[in-house]
């Protein structure tokens, strides 16, 4: 399998773990992953909850966390280690700013176009930026966005399509719509991010991401013209990621039919295994009586019938009466829980294998 390299990092395979939140990605499966030679992703989304020991600020208490969670993670980890940062977190310049002042390696930010990413390095700034796009358009308005105000051009994209977990950057008449699939989209943006390569001169990897699971499917991504993929799903049944054991198993015993589409407090639309708490949701019981965090900016307390904040949490501890577990399509499919070494051994296993069988 083909090194991974972005801008003068590089990564032995071209596998990212995804970004997951709240505490599902964190310094455990991170440094699993990078030392297994893939990149290892820490979710700064809920660290203020996390780490609310560390003050009873949410805004510091989310600043305290990522300095320790990239701590942790450079203790355990010798490769490449990145930060996934929400453009619509309300603090989203500060996570940027501590990712890149603790010289973390890649800043993936998506859920919303970052436009003003490259604002926050500094002359010395060794960091990486990768934004999530759902769209060659995305890409377009980014690309042209940076260079026109900042001279920089992203380290890598990102292509994140609808099977993925969490929050999809997608309509809910688009996710089932085969225009809108990766497959669709990953060629198109390639297409794009060409046209910025040749006119600056600057190789730019695409990464595919959103419903990947087998070998077969890194195999069927990198024949589309990615140079890597990211997968989060596959990454949650492993011993090392951060979740309960409670969070894993609710893939284990989660059928196809159990992971629905749902209508998230922020404005879009997710993906999630069906619990007792969207039950209740869905028949109104639900209603927060305050907003704790202001996490969000997109969140309008009046109109939310819970606190993702608090759900994700709830979720994150093995409480699925209180939450739910976001999950990409792929979640029924997990059987068992594993190591992250005889996961990744077993992904290049099959795309060995799925490469020799396309060679005759």
């Amino acid at each position: 399998m083909k090194m991974l390299t972005i801008g003068d990092l590089k990564a032995r395979i071209p596998i990212i773990q995804g970004g997951m939140g709240v505490g599902i990605s964190l310094s455990g499966l991170a440094s699993a992953v990078a030392n297994e030679g893939g990149i290892g992703i820490i979710s700064t989304a809920g660290l203020g909850l996390l780490y609310n020991k560390l003050s009873a600020n949410f805004a510091e208490a989310s600043i305290l966390g990522l300095k320790e969670e990239i701590r942790k993670t450079r203790e355990k980890a010798k490769g490449v280690v990145g930060v996934n940062v929400m453009v619509a977190m309300t603090n989203f310049a500060d996570m940027v700013k501590t990712a890149i002042a603790e010289k973390i390696d890649i800043v993936f930010s998506g859920a919303g176009l970052p436009l003003d990413l490259p604002s926050f390095l500094e002359k010395d700034s060794t960091t990486k930026l990768v934004p999530i796009v759902s769209s060659a358009r995305a890409v377009r308005v980014i690309c042209e966005k940076w260079m026109s105000h900042y001279n920089y051009l992203p380290d890598a994209i990102v292509v994140e399509g609808p099977k993925a977990g969490g929050h999809l950057g997608f309509k809910e008449n688009q996710i089932a719509d085969g225009d809108f699939s990766l497959e669709e989209i990953l060629p198109q943006i390639v297409a794009e991010v060409a046209l910025f390569e040749q006119k600056y001169n600057k190789k730019i990897p695409v990464i595919a991401a959103g419903g990947i699971y087998t070998g077969e499917d890194i195999y069927k991504m990198m024949e589309l013209g990615a140079s890597g993929v990211q997968l989060g799903t596959r990454f949650v049944t492993t011993d090392e990621c951060d979740a309960s054991l409670a969070f894993k198993e609710q893939y284990i015993n989660a059928k196809e039919i159990d992971i629905e589409i749902i209508k998230s407090p922020v404005g879009m639309p997710g993906r999630a295994i069906f619990s007792s708490f969207i039950k209740q949701v869905k028949e109104g019981i639900k209603q927060p009586k305050s907003c704790p965090f202001h996490c969000i900016k997109t969140c309008d307390i009046s109109k939310s019938p819970y606190c993702i904040m608090l759900a994700l949490y709830s979720a994150f501890k093995g409480n699925f009466t209180n939450g739910y577990a976001f999950a990409g399509s792929n979640a029924y499919r997990a059987t068992r829980i594993m190591s992250v070494k005889e996961t990744i051994s077993g992904l290049m296993k099959e795309w060995k294998e799925k490469e020799l069988f396309s060679k005759k």
